[in-house]
């Protein structure tokens, strides 16, 4: 299945390498990934591909969560055809 993963929050360093090492501790492969910072504030979307993973998609998303916490960030995950349908004009 494939999910957009969102980030947002005071810029700091490791916000990718943290996201990003989760997710490989589920195994999920990122396709694509797009961030930027502005005025000290860091976002990223990434499109990511959840099929490798053993994990439900609760329990990602509640791994995320608790990372966004620790780090003063939030980070969601959503399903790419909810994801859609909440952004379509």
């Amino acid at each position: 299945m494939k999910a957009i993963v969102t980030v947002i929050g005071k810029d700091s360093v490791g916000i990718i390498a943290s996201v990003c090492s989760l997710l490989a501790s589920y195994s999920i492969n990122i396709l694509d990934i797009s961030q930027t910072v502005m005025q000290g504030y860091f976002t990223m979307m990434m499109a990511v591909d959840t099929a490798g993973s053993a994990a439900t998609f609760q329990e990602l998303a509640d791994s995320l969560n608790a990372l966004g916490q620790q780090s003063g960030l939030s980070i969601r995950i959503q399903r790419e055809d909810i994801f859609d349908a909440m952004h379509r004009v």
